[in-house]
């Protein structure tokens, strides 16, 4: 088999892995959002929010209200993500529309608000945190928040995310004027956060990501041009081997560590990683001392 046949196949297999994770991360979040969330009025934030308004008010189906809100952000993420992002993006968020309209149609599993909060927020968190993993979006308030990031780089995405999130549902609280639906959707948000930090990177926010490889020119530029994170050079020593080494050290945030470890792995699958937790991180892209 010639070598380019062979790129083309494993080219196809990590496509094809990716697009079983989106399809599964936006049947899971349809699942939370569906027969939990919205049947008793709550939200996760994120245009999911807006859309709940819009069901209630207007009648409109969630998904295909999330499908119209999402188009503006298709048009900037094309022009500033790349394209690859943005086809990925597209196919997570009409599989999100696809599903949440076809599990509408179900009955939903408990009228209890907290218990629908608590399984609403575990399902999402889940789904969303399979989705970033494929380093891909279902659109709504991380795309943007991930735009926004491409003007404003100081800003935390996290941070982002919560602001946008807390918006939109004190609006829910306003439409609908129960207060409760703010209290319980405050708490599926938190769930569904603390959930996606669980699976992507453990307890903590923050990784340091030491990378050992002959490639280091390459995969530092790589890292740089596709997560926008800088990379540190370090010249070490290998003392059984008695070699120099460039040692590349790489601080991260949330969902960046499964882009990274791919970037890596594709490059050089001989490559030495070590990750490890970084309690707390000051400086720009994380934590203002």
């Amino acid at each position: 088999m010639k070598m380019h046949e062979k790129r083309f196949i494993v080219t196809a297999r990590i496509i094809l892995i990716e697009l079983i994770q989106i399809i599964c991360g936006t049947a899971i979040m349809a699942l939370g959002t569906s027969f939990f969330l919205l049947p008793n009025k709550l939200s996760a934030g994120g245009f999911s929010g807006i859309a709940t308004i819009l069901y209630y008010l207007f009648k409109i189906p969630l998904g295909a209200s999330l499908l119209f809100l999402n188009i503006p952000l298709f048009i900037l993420a094309f022009l500033r993500n790349g394209k690859a992002f943005f086809y990925r993006s597209i196919i997570g968020t009409f599989s999100l529309s696809f599903f949440i309209d076809l599990f509408e149609n179900y009955n939903s599993l408990t009228g209890d608000k907290l218990l629908a909060c608590l399984y609403g927020g575990i399902f999402i968190g889940i789904g969303t945190a399979i989705i970033l993993k494929a380093n891909a979006s279902t659109g709504g308030s991380d795309l943007l928040a991930q735009i926004i990031r491409k003007y404003k780089p100081e800003f935390r995405t996290g941070k982002l995310i919560v602001i946008l999130d807390t918006i939109i549902v004190g609006v829910n609280v306003l439409v609908f004027k129960q207060i409760e639906i703010g209290l319980y959707s405050a708490i599926s948000i938190y769930i569904m956060g603390k959930v996606i930090d669980i699976f992507l990177e453990g307890i903590y926010f923050t990784k340091m990501i030491y990378i050992v490889s002959e490639k280091y020119e390459e995969i530092s530029r790589k890292i740089g041009e596709e997560v926008e994170r800088g990379t540190t050079g370090i010249y070490a020593k290998g003392m059984y081997t008695n070699d120099e080494k460039m040692l590349l050290l790489c601080v991260v945030g949330r969902g960046e560590v499964a882009i990274i470890q791919k970037i890596v792995k594709q490059i050089d699958k001989k490559a030495f990683l070590i990750i490890s937790n970084a309690r707390e991180v000051f400086g720009k892209g994380f934590k203002v001392s």
